[in-house]
This record gives structure tokens, C-alpha cells and sequence, in this order.
């Protein structure tokens, strides 16, 4: 990719060039008010441990009793479309369609949460050898979007995954092991996660 400033802003969100992006460490969100959309690269970056992973003891005996069903990438448009649903959001229609083109090249993924047989919560990411970028989450029903996670860290742990970027700290992530860490840092990291998974 050129010059990420040499091109225009919808060449940005084909996606070739979103995934040269995000092996930079860099991620997009649209303002909420123009619809522009901006890819940042913030100098502290948080990151879930996988091998630290940590589920509180309340929200385990939650997850192995709640009779929730979860599917992987089953429905898409339905996940981007409850995480964008609230007030203020940062997924715009123009990056909702750009995430769906990575979807249908098998880049983006989701975790969905059912109860009977109605989607409650979910997540989604964008996944690029052994690194995982979290983008948002969602629930209607309380606890399905911890659960989620819970669910997603299997399944990347499962698949020998070694970085699942969440991009900013919250009282939600740090619960579950979540930890700031610099830019510098978070760039070794993703570089071993991408020689790691040519290594296997």
C-alpha cells in the first residue's frame, strides 16, 4: 500500500488495504457527527492476555448454567447491526460495508450469543493470522456480551492465537485480565503473533 495519506478514504476501506492497516496497528472508527472515517493508532494500546485470561467466578457459574447457545460467524449482519445500534456509535453504514467485504474474504468473524433461538449478544473482530482485533460487542440480555468473550478466548486459545487486541481499556475488559501496554510494545507483540502462526 502507498502512503496511507496519498489516497483517498474510501481506497483505505477496500480491503487490502484495511488489512495492511491493521497489520500496522492501526483500527477505524467514524465520527459520529460527519461519518468520516479516521484510522488511529493510539500510543497505549490494551490487549487481553490470552494465557492470563481471567472470568470471574460469578460470571463462570453464570456461563456454564445459562443455557445460552453460541454460533461463529452464523450471522454477521446481525452482530454488526446490534453493536452499532445505540445512541452514539462509531460504526458508520460506509464501515459496516467495508467490514462486511472482510467477512465475505473470511476475515472478519463473530461470536453470537442465542436464547432461544434469538440472537441476544454477540461480538465481532477482524483476524489476521495469529492476532485477533477486537472491534465492539453488544447485548440485549445481561451477561451475553461477557459471555461472548469468554466463548471467543476459547476458541482462540483453541486455535493457537497468541494476541487479541481490545484497543482501549474499560471497567468491562479489565475484569476479565485486560492491560494497557505501549505502541512499541503492542507492535512486537503483533509482529511474533504473525511469525508465530507461519510457524505452525
Amino acid at each position: 500500500m502507498n502512503n496511507p495519506e496519498q489516497i483517498s478514504k474510501d481506497e483505505l476501506l477496500l480491503p487490502v488495504n484495511m488489512l495492511k492497516l491493521y497489520t500496522i496497528g492501526a483500527f477505524p472508527m467514524a465520527d459520529e457527527e460527519t461519518g468520516d472515517i479516521n484510522w488511529y493508532m493510539p500510543e497505549i494500546r490494551t490487549i487481553i492476555p490470552l494465557d492470563q485470561f481471567h472470568i470471574p467466578r460469578s460470571l463462570r457459574k453464570f456461563y456454564l448454567s445459562s443455557g445460552f447457545e453460541y454460533r461463529f460467524d452464523y450471522d454477521f449482519p446481525a452482530v454488526v447491526k446490534g453493536c452499532a445500534s445505540r445512541e452514539n456509535t462509531w460504526i458508520s453504514k460506509k464501515l459496516i460495508e467495508a467490514y462486511m467485504n472482510l467477512w465475505r474474504l473470511g476475515y472478519v468473524h463473530t461470536v453470537e450469543v442465542y436464547k432461544e433461538n434469538q440472537l441476544v449478544g454477540g461480538l465481532y473482530g477482524v483476524a489476521y493470522k495469529g492476532a485477533f482485533f477486537g472491534e465492539s460487542m453488544f447485548s440485549v440480555v445481561s451477561q451475553a456480551s461477557k459471555c461472548a468473550l469468554v466463548k471467543l478466548v476459547e476458541k482462540l486459545n483453541r486455535e493457537k492465537f497468541s494476541l487479541l487486541d481490545v484497543q482501549f481499556q474499560t471497567e468491562h475488559l479489565k475484569m476479565f485480565g485486560a492491560v494497557e501496554i505501549s505502541f512499541e510494545e503492542y507492535n512486537l507483540l503483533l509482529e511474533r503473533a504473525f511469525i508465530k502462526r507461519e510457524e505452525l
